[in-house]
Parts: C-alpha cells; structure tokens; sequence
C-alpha cells in the first residue's frame, strides 16, 4: 500500500501529528510538507504571515478564521482557494499526480483541498484521510472527495456529522501523539535527572512552538510552586528567564523531550493547542489554559468545557488561584484527572492507522 503522509508547517502542530502517524507506521510511508511543493515565497509568506497575526493582530486573524466558517460564504471561498491553491500548489498537484498514492493521509487543510480536488478531476484516485488536529471543526477543513475523517472526540465526530458530513466516514480517534506520551516512566529517577525536588508540587509552563503570552508575568507569579517552563522557538524569552531562575524555576528552550517534562509534572499550563492537549490528555497531566489564540485554541477550550477537562479564562491571579486550589486539595485535583483521563484517546495513532485498509 503507497501511502502518503502529508501536513503543512504553519505551526508544529500539524507537523507533529504527521510524524507520529508515520512512526506509527513505521517509516513505511512518504512523509512530506506540503509546503515544499509550492515556491519559495509562498512558503515564507504562508508560515509568517500566519505566524504575525497570531502575534499582532490576534483579533483580525479572529475576523478571517470566523468570516472562513460562515456557511453562506462556502460557495464563493472554495471557487476562490480552487484558484489560490491551482497557481501556488501546482508543484503538489504534479507530484500527487506523478506519485499515485494508494492513501493520502492529511493533517492539515490545504494539502486535504488539493488533494481532493485532484480526485474530483480523475487525476487521482487515492483514498484520502484528513486528520482534523483541533477539537471543534471548521469549515475550512471539509472538501469534497474526502473519504474520512479522523477526529479528536465524540463531541467533535457528532460536529461535524451536523455539518454535513455521513456519520460511516467520521472516526473519533483522538489526535495522534507519539507513543512516548503514553508509557510508564520511573519520575523518581526523571525528576533526580532534571534536578527536581521530590515532593514538591510541578507546574509545566508551555509556551506554544512559538512561545507567545505573558509568560515572565506567570513565572514571577508562580512563587511556591516548582516550575518547569517551555520556550519554544522564543529565544529572547529564554534568555530572559535562564538569567533569572532559581532552585524552584527550570527554563528549557526548544525541547524534544516534551513526554517527560510532562511526566514529572502535576499540571500544566498552556496555550490550548491540539496537539498540547492531546499530549497532556494521555500523559494524563490536568491543564490550565491562558492565551488562546481566538480561533481554533479559543474554540478547542470551549469544547474541553463540556468534558469538564481545563480551567481557562483567568488573569494571572485567577492562574496562580486555581495552581494553589489543586496543589491544596487533593479531592479537587483528582476530579480534574479523573476528567483528563476520560477524554484521552493514547490508541489514536493505531486507530488512524487502521482507516488505511
């Protein structure tokens, strides 16, 4: 079976739930960013552009993320992208074209547009899979020709069985993770290899891959607490906090070992990500949310609300409140995992995996 594994850069997101599906996989599969199949500037221009308004300009990228999900807007949206993907993802269509996969597996929206579009055409007949990577469902990820869809829960299938799509062809498999955020780790040893003291309660600060947010203003605020923070591609913010740690404070930058930084901690405190969610949920880690981009983070806390699964929509104090509230009482910290693990999916990879037959 040729299969393909397709995402695009515009955050580690997408990326990274494309990886763990082909290292669920294997290596058995081409793994590709579909961004490398359009020119140079399109590239540049597709990732900072995103990357500044999410910056900058919060609430006007607020405007276009909800003026591309109003339904009457569909028809004239679509012709328009049909036209801005043919001029700048030419290149992918011919490799799409040339390479005939079996099964195209899609993590983020463009590629699933082309790809599916090609299949209307006759050009293509692969089975194509898109793997939503948020909790709620946008419009933008609907295209016609795709077989299925993988999805991050049963509130989110039922979503978008409303919007349109049959119920036979949504699967709600979780968003996949690498398997490491599902093992059993000894954290005596991880938290002597991390300099960490025993019994101290751990907050894990993680800042996004871009490492946006106030997070100077939460680590002052966090005395008490040991914490772990996350900086991302932010090395300014590294550089910052690293002159100022403490014994209780341990700064890292750009991590590839994020599993076990989740798996010496107690909670979490994030930007409402998917796949920081989906990491935190089957490493079985509470989470706190604070700057949501308004959007797809904004909506994914709304539907962790409905699974009781977050606390969100706080000021620092109200973040530093809530810490106190479960390191305090025990009863209250072992609803909010009880409510984490039930909403977990760790068999996500294999459940993806096994759409493709």
């Amino acid at each position: 079976m040729k299969t393909l594994i397709i995402h695009a850069s515009a955050g580690a997101g997408h990326r990274m739930a494309a990886q763990a599906i082909y290292d669920g996989l294997d290596h058995q599969a081409t793994l590709v960013d579909a961004l490398d199949y359009t020119s140079p500037s399109f590239k540049v221009l597709y990732t900072k552009t995103y990357t500044y308004l999410i910056t900058y300009c919060r609430w006007f990228w607020g405007i276009i993320f909800w003026l591309l999900d109003v339904p009457w807007l569909q028809g004239p949206i679509r012709a328009f992208r049909r036209v801005y993907n043919t001029i700048n993802a030419n290149k992918l269509q011919k490799f799409l074209e040339k390479e005939q996969f079996d099964v195209i597996i899609s993590t983020h929206f463009m590629p699933t547009e082309v790809s599916c579009a090609l299949k209307r055409k006759g050009t293509i007949k692969s089975k194509i899979i898109t793997v939503i990577t948020d909790y709620d469902v946008h419009r933008i990820w609907i295209a016609k020709g795709n077989d299925m869809f993988a999805v991050g829960s049963d509130w989110t299938k039922r979503k978008i069985e409303n919007i349109g799509i049959d119920s036979f062809r949504v699967f709600a498999t979780g968003i996949p993770t690498n398997e490491k955020f599902s093992r059993n780790y000894d954290i005596s040893n991880l938290k002597e290899r991390f300099e960490l003291k025993e019994d101290v309660f751990t907050v894990l600060v993680a800042t996004g891959s871009f490492g946006i947010g106030p997070i100077e203003a939460i680590i002052k605020a966090l005395k008490g607490f040991q914490v772990i923070v996350v900086c991302g591609h932010n090395k300014k913010l590294y550089a910052k906090l690293i002159a100022h740690k403490t014994d209780l404070v341990k700064v890292f930058g750009l991590v590839d070992n994020m599993h076990e930084l989740m798996a010496v901690s107690d909670i979490m405190v994030t930007k409402p990500g998917g796949l920081s969610i989906s990491e935190a949920l089957v490493s079985q880690l509470p989470m706190v949310f604070f700057n949501a981009i308004p959007g797809q983070e904004s909506n994914n806390v709304k539907v962790l609300k409905k699974h009781g699964v977050g606390v969100s929509g706080l000021d620092i104090n109200g973040i530093v409140s809530v810490l106190q509230r479960y390191q305090s009482s025990r009863d209250t910290y072992l609803t909010a995992l009880k409510k984490t693990r039930a909403l977990a999916k760790p068999s996500a990879v294999k459940d993806i995996i096994s759409l493709i037959n």
